[in-house]
């Protein structure tokens, strides 16, 4: 399913980075770098992070290391975006909806939406609480890729409401 079969391991605590993958022509292939990585670094699973959002701030902006595939580091832009209803159980219900915007930065930044290479903004809808939680999300999954909707079984939208605001 994915365009490039890669497999990125990191030491933080060294910044060591290599990653493993293979180019268009099927040759496996291996970058062995060694980055300063900053003390907001966030990989992982972005909806396990945004437990931690605080929904009245304005906008958190968090570090993120991506395989392009030469690694490369950059800030996710992350803003609520509003409320939304959806019902589980019978019960009404709302989930905070954010919106989150990668800063490629650099010179890089500045030419990635003229020629077509910025990555499309990420939707995450998180039920708040004391123990925040994840609904759904709608966004790529790897660069290039199609946007794809991830949601819990449980929660239902209004129809024709894809839960979606931009």
């Amino acid at each position: 399913m994915f365009k490039r079969e890669t497999d990125l391991s990191l030491n933080a605590s060294t910044g060591q980075t290599i990653v493993h993958y293979k180019d268009d022509d099927g040759k496996e292939k291996t970058i062995d770098d060694r980055l300063q990585l900053p003390a907001d670094l966030a990989n992982g699973i972005v909806t396990t992070l945004m437990s931690d959002i605080d929904p009245k701030a304005p906008k958190t902006t968090v570090s993120m290391l991506v395989a392009t595939p030469k690694p490369r580091l950059v800030k996710l832009e992350i803003s609520p975006a509003g409320e939304d209803s959806f019902s589980i159980g019978g019960s009404a219900a709302k989930a905070m909806h954010y919106v989150v915007k990668v800063d490629i930065g650099g010179i890089s930044g500045v030419i990635a939406p003229i020629i077509g290479k910025q990555p499309p903004d990420t939707h995450i809808w998180m039920v708040d609480g004391r123990a925040p939680g994840f609904l759904k999300s709608e966004g790529q999954l790897y660069e290039g890729g199609p946007i794809w909707r991830i949601e819990m079984a449980s929660p239902i939208w209004p129809k024709g409401d894809s839960g979606q605001k931009r």
